[in-house]
Order: structure tokens, then sequence, then C-alpha cells
């Protein structure tokens, strides 16, 4: 049986935001959430391949409503999630570290991002990814 390494193949960032202003536009509205993001990825030196970005319908009882967004990179993805109801976003961030390390330019966006949302709180994780290497040692 091959003997199985690992070897690092990414940096993966998560930001957890809470205390975010429900009035700040990238809560709500799509298309300024996309230009913030598409700014962020080419300030970070990443390469935006595609994205999508959509707008949900307030829910029964709510003023606003949230945004998922997505930017596929050349790296890997930027993914943004809101909840203005409750003053809170998600963020993740996963770029690939084959031909070069992208980890310093993961940082720079995810730090961008979380800077222009200005929550109260944070949480950030860090997930260095490594896939198996099955060739035989």
């Amino acid at each position: 049986m091959p003997h199985l390494t690992t070897r690092p193949q990414g940096t993966h960032l998560t930001a957890d935001l809470a205390g975010c202003h429900a009035a700040h536009p990238w809560m709500t509205q799509p298309e300024a959430l996309r230009q913030a993001c598409l700014l962020a990825v080419a300030e970070a030196g990443l390469q935006a391949v595609g994205e999508r970005f959509h707008g949900f319908e307030p829910a029964m009882g709510h003023q606003t409503a949230g945004v998922t967004g997505v930017v596929l990179l050349a790296e890997s993805h930027l993914a943004v999630h809101t909840w203005p109801e409750l003053g809170v976003v998600t963020l993740d961030v996963f770029v690939c570290n084959l031909l070069s390390d992208n980890a310093a330019r993961a940082q720079q966006l995810l730090d961008r991002l979380v800077a222009g949302f200005e929550p109260e709180r944070q949480s950030r994780h860090t997930l260095l990814r490594a896939l198996p290497d099955a060739r035989s040692t």
C-alpha cells in the first residue's frame, strides 16, 4: 500500500462578524457588495475569473434582507453572506498555494473586507489545507 503524505495546498481563512450596521450598503445591496469584493480582490493581487451576487427578499416582519456573494478566483474563491437583520456577516477566503504562496494575499483580502464591514466583534480562523500525496515513497 502506498504511503500517504500531505503537502500544503492552500490557505483557508474565515471570519464571522457581529455588530455590523444593517444600513451599511454592503449588507443589503448586491451591487455595492460586488464592487467592494472585486476591488478588494484586485487590491490583494488575486485574479477574479467569475462572480455571482444575489440579494434576498425580506422575510415577513423584516425591513431588510441579506446578500450572498461569491467571487471565483484563479487561486480559488471568496464567499460572503450577510444577515442585516442580525448584524452578522460571514466571510470565507480560500487560496491555493501550488505555484506561489498566496497566504498574504488571502489575509489582505480578508482584512480589507472585515475593515469595510466595521464589525463590533469578530472571530477569525485559519486552516492550512493539505491534500494527500498518493505517490509511492
